[in-house]
């Protein structure tokens, strides 16, 4: 970190690091231990995955709201701002679920005050990850600046894996499975500590915006942060608003859309799936032990093949698109007809590699697809649907689930067989020099 900026000194990096990461770690934290709650006070699966789905639409919603107030407001403000809904949010749904599962509350009271505390979340977190990326921007020169905003992007992406890995660790005695969220608070104080103790208030060198960071989840493609918000910052000129219907962009956003509802039913069922195939249901503590494994498999997998992969293979956008499609339907598929815990964890663990490779190539297809003016614009747009995708086909993909396990893997195969086929003749190569991610 040291070697990172010249401009911002390494401790200020890493409470900047911190702060996305911490954000990241809680929520798929919970994502792996909130299927396992709600069988233990018998709450219907849909409802569970609803309580996600509401985050998401809040975090789609206020995120370009928050980016703008950045720049008015100031960075530090909105970077607490974001931590103390963080922290706030896990504090009080922690002691919801410790009181709903001790038999103080009833289990349907559990989840509505549940679901009304996850707003602060849905509604305050997104504050953090543009201020961060802004402050960053405006305190760093341009040789600087890749490498710093990657820094602190790449954070989101390791915060996915991080979470479900400790969180069956924070399963404690006396709060039981309520133990990760209250702990993830806890550590979401020490942040707010070090981000109000070594953080000076703005005097940013440069003008900059941060990019709207989408809904954290063991999917989320961390480069995707860092390039927008170092488009934004490299060039600001204004021009006219980049229409939804831009037959160069269509193609790419058509082919976000479909394959973002295949990943976002993916996340949303895996964790119910493995309560079923390995009869978990009256041992959730274990269930939860389980769900938070494959959660960190299908993240070290998204992780490898957007670190990794993508650039040794130098894959275009078009060749990422394609081939993640095909290995997404092809684990989606493993997935569904496994009913053990390690043909579970290849087949979640392949479908992750390949959705890894779809997000980022067709984020980038997007973006190489118009010139550079248009950066700005097609960033919110491939923001917005990687965020969509979170709002509604959890909970669909939870009803199918719950109607027939294949009915919910069939549509979820369907979606990246669909891409494959339609997208060999819609998605155009971009011009040579910019094939490469």
């Amino acid at each position: 970190m040291a070697t990172t900026s010249h401009s911002i000194p390494s401790d200020r990096m890493a409470v900047l690091f911190a702060v996305m990461l911490v954000a990241a770690a809680g929520n798929t934290a919970m994502q792996s231990i909130l299927p396992a709650i709600g069988a233990k006070l018998r709450i219907p699966d849909v409802w569970v995955s609803l309580a996600f789905s509401w985050s998401a639409l809040l975090w789609v919603l206020t995120a370009p709201h928050w980016a703008r107030q950045s720049d008015k407001r100031g960075r530090k403000a909105l970077m607490a701002l974001g931590v103390v809904g963080f922290l706030s949010s896990m504090a009080l749904c922690g002691l919801t679920l410790w009181a709903g599962l001790q038999g103080y509350l009833a289990a349907g009271v559990t989840f509505i005050v549940f679901a009304v505390f996850r707003s602060l979340y849905g509604g305050f977190g997104s504050a953090s990850p543009p201020a961060v990326q802004a402050y960053v921007a405006a305190r760093t020169d341009p040789a600087q600046r890749t490498q710093a905003l990657s820094l602190v992007s790449s954070s989101f992406g390791l915060g996915t894996v991080i979470g479900p890995a400790i969180a069956p660790f924070f399963i404690l005695p006396i709060v039981g499975l309520a133990g990760p969220l209250l702990v993830f608070a806890l550590i979401g104080l020490g942040v707010l500590i070090a981000l109000r103790w070594r953080l000076p208030d703005d005097v940013p060198r440069f003008a900059a915006r941060g990019a709207i960071v989408s809904y954290p989840t063991t999917g989320a493609s961390p480069q995707t942060a860092a390039d927008e918000a170092e488009d934004q910052v490299l060039d600001p000129s204004d021009a006219p608003p980049l229409r939804w219907t831009d037959t160069r962009v269509r193609p790419w956003l058509l082919a976000g859309l479909f394959g973002g509802q295949a990943q976002a039913m993916m996340l949303g069922v895996i964790g119910f799936l493995i309560l079923d195939r390995l009869h978990l249901r009256l041992r959730p503590d274990e269930g939860a032990a389980m769900t938070g494994i494959v959660l960190m498999a299908g993240a070290f997998a998204t992780l490898l093949s957007q670190w990794g992969l993508i650039p040794l293979l130098k894959m275009s956008p078009r060749t990422a698109v394609l081939c993640g499609a095909s290995l997404g339907g092809l684990g989606t598929l493993m997935t569904g007809l496994s009913y053990d815990f390690h043909g579970i964890i290849i087949g979640f663990a392949l479908a992750s590699l390949g959705f890894g490779l779809f997000r980022p190539g067709f984020t980038a297809g997007a973006s190489l697809s118009v010139p550079r003016r248009d950066q700005g614009s097609v960033a919110g747009m491939t923001a917005s649907i990687n965020g969509s995708a979170y709002i509604i086909s959890p909970a669909v993909g939870v009803l199918l689930y719950n109607w027939h396990p294949m009915v919910a893997y069939g549509l979820m195969a369907g979606f990246c067989g669909w891409l494959v086929l339609w997208g060999w003749s819609a998605l155009k190569p971009n011009q040579p020099k910019e094939q490469q991610i």
